[in-house]
């Protein structure tokens, strides 16, 4: 089950700790990436990911530094793209990637009980909040995205929920993304559909929500008046902001809604160990304060703080709607769905 938020407490840190001993092959803990008794990591490992560019060209010297027999190549793209490439080569009976690390958390779910991941826990795993936690070891966040809202200074009094998001104040002046093409958009209206039924959806529609397709087109209308209000991913708007945009980040009192950014090693992998020690990196202390410092994203070690003077992970899981059982059961099942549900809201 993914990111099981039901289970908690001292009970289930014994689990886990009895679970990386003992169920699965896990590195040694140390300062660094593990070796292993099959030797030091050596050869090539490709990452599929939808992390920005500019993270992996930070990553990189970290990585050949620590591992400088390993020769990282990544598959850059969208999180939509990424899979339609990974499902053309699973058809194909021929996987490319010895890693996935994109931000579509219902795919990783669909993956793993398909048996397309080897079991893994890094030492490092031991650090994340349990509820980022696949307890069988399948995959674990390495990065954290958030959709929070956002409003151009100097306009009306801003929106304080993505509820009020329906209100006649907003007519025509909300851009939101498209669930259709951007996998966070769609994690958003899953989890807006679980707490306001279709209904919102018709809602946005009646009020004349603009649709802008991914994150980088409704920042452009929120920045060029097209709209006054959106919802938008919190290191975008972190990074609009550093430049000089007039953008305001308001936390949504109904709860901002993370997106967690797993990483997960292909059991079809031919070079394991190399695979398992990039993923140690990624989860190591440089690794994750990388993500934060250059992808303006949450880490997912407790120690760290968040982006740009924001809280650490901690204190983003108090301020998030959660992430149940039910919730991914209901992206997996459903969400199909509620892509049609959106369409037919603002096909009117």
């Amino acid at each position: 089950m993914a990111f099981p938020a039901l289970l908690r407490g001292a009970g289930l840190a014994a689990a886990l700790v009895l679970l990386v001993a003992c169920r699965i092959e896990s590195a040694a803990p140390s300062s660094g990436p593990a070796a292993s008794s099959e030797g030091a990591p050596s050869g090539d490992v490709w990452v599929y990911t939808s992390m920005y560019r500019h993270v992996l060209d930070a990553l990189e010297p970290l990585l050949k530094e620590k591992l400088p027999g390993v020769q990282v190549h990544w598959y850059q793209a969208g999180s939509e793209k990424v899979a339609s490439r990974l499902e053309a080569e699973r058809a194909a009976g021929a996987v490319r990637a010895d890693l996935l690390a994109t931000s579509d958390p219902f795919l990783y779910e669909r993956l793993a009980r398909e048996r397309a991941f080897a079991p893994y826990a890094s030492p490092y795993v031991l650090r994340v909040p349990r509820s980022l936690v696949d307890l069988d070891a399948r995959y674990a966040a390495i990065r954290l995205s958030t959709m929070v809202l956002v409003h151009r200074e100097g306009t009306t009094p801003p929106p304080s929920s993505f509820a009020e998001l329906v209100d006649g104040r907003w007519k025509g002046r909300v851009a939101i993304g498209d669930p259709l093409t951007s996998g966070t958009a769609f994690t958003w209206a899953v989890f807006c559909q679980a707490r306001y039924g279709d209904a919102y959806f018709t809602g946005l529609r009646e009020r004349g929500a603009i649709v802008a397709g991914g994150n980088a087109a409704v920042l452009q209308k929120v920045e060029s008046g097209e709209a006054d209000a959106g919802v938008l991913l919190l290191e975008n708007a972190l990074a609009a902001r550093a430049r000089g945009s007039p953008l305001r980040i308001v936390w949504p009192t109904d709860g901002a809604v993370v997106i967690p950014g797993p990483v997960a090693l292909f059991a079809t992998t031919p070079n394991p160990v190399a695979a398992k020690a990039v993923l140690d990196v990624l989860l190591s202390p440089e690794g994750q304060r990388l993500i934060v410092e250059k992808g303006d994203m949450h880490a997912v070690d407790p120690r760290l703080g968040g982006p740009r003077g924001e809280p650490g992970v901690e204190k983003l899981l108090e301020r998030s709607q959660p992430w149940t059982p039910a919730m991914v059961e209901l992206g997996l099942t459903r969400g199909g769905a509620i892509k049609e549900a959106f369409t037919r809201a603002f096909a009117r």
